[in-house]
């Protein structure tokens, strides 16, 4: 029997997006649980949130008036999450400990930049082997290759961070946040991503790209709140997986990138949406690489459900 990672229960999970593909400064739709970026300085009209094609969150998880903070993701260029972060007015120095989803540059080019503004060395960044894998690239129409920029280690390393790698899942902030390991591919649709290779021993490999993860909390008695960088191991999986490793069986918010951009996933799409109305979180919210046909077609199929992500969005969860 595989073993059940245990998750304290939490009474309020929030996540603040410093970085996603979208932003719509003037959207003013704050509810309870959505906060929108403030484009007011000193009452004019100047804050800037930049959208780029990359993640990055803060997530903070709140037991017995008890916070606990953690940086999902650096985002795609140099400066962007760290200007966001400013706009935002975000504590950096708050982060105790730091997750990275996957090896790809839109998860981890700002890196630099964010370890600075943290300002303290030896903290932890857990993340899968698999995230160092070298002369990784995606095949491009017409024979291109695009790679995919290298030097991850050496960068972590000159920081002074501490690498944890792990494929197992892994416990963090008092147990208040689970880092959910190689996530195991068990639905038949979920094949990971056709055109994404590596370079080895002078041969063209297909990428699994089994570096790809997520973490998981536990909301008091509602279920789990999962976050996902790409799901390149299928969002379906990347839930069951959750479900698995922490045995809890509700779901209460699915947010992340879902990766299903573009024609080759379009023939999932509909059969994705069908096993999340299965699941049946009481919030989906996709992120990042979903792509703008996906999320609309999950906005049209799961109204009730959906919530609309972007830039300097707070997403607050409450048991």
């Amino acid at each position: 029997m595989k073993k059940i990672f245990h998750l304290q229960e939490l009474d309020r999970v929030d996540i603040l997006t410093l970085q996603d593909n979208f932003i719509e400064i003037t959207a003013m739709d704050n509810t309870a649980i959505v906060s929108r970026a403030r484009f007011l300085v000193g009452g004019e009209v100047k804050n800037s949130i930049r959208a780029e094609h990359g993640f990055s969150a803060i997530v903070r998880t709140t037991r017995k008036n008890k916070t606990h903070t953690l940086l999902f993701d650096f985002g795609f260029s140099r400066d962007g999450v760290a200007a966001n972060a400013r706009a935002l007015g975000v504590t950096m120095r708050d982060v105790e400990v730091m997750v990275l989803s996957h090896g790809h540059s839109d998860h981890f080019l700002g890196f630099e930049k964010l370890v600075k503004m943290i300002g303290r060395k030896g903290i932890q960044l857990i993340l899968h082997p698999a995230a160092f894998r070298k002369s990784r690239y995606l095949k491009l129409p017409g024979d291109v290759k695009a790679f995919f920029p290298e030097r991850i280690k050496s960068k972590i390393e000159k920081a002074a961070v501490n690498i944890v790698e792990t494929k197992l899942p892994y416990p963090l902030l008092e147990k208040n946040v689970l880092f959910l390991g190689e996530i195991e591919r068990t639905s038949e649709f979920e094949k990971g991503t056709p055109n994404a290779f590596f370079v080895k021993k002078g041969g063209d490999v297909w990428d699994p790209i089994e570096d790809d993860t997520g973490i998981a909390m536990h909301l008091k008695g509602k279920g789990l709140v999962i976050l996902t960088g790409c799901a390149h191991s299928g969002i379906v999986n990347t839930v069951h997986h959750a479900r698995k490793v922490t045995g809890i069986e509700n779901v209460h918010a699915v947010i992340g990138g879902f990766h299903l951009s573009g024609p080759i996933f379009e023939p999932i799409v509909g059969k994705t949406i069908e096993e999340l109305k299965k699941i049946n979180p009481a919030y989906v919210v996709p992120t990042h690489c979903t792509g703008r046909k996906t999320i609309a077609h999950v906005e049209k199929e799961m109204p009730d459900r959906f919530l609309l992500n972007m830039s300097g969005t707070k997403l607050t969860f409450t048991a």
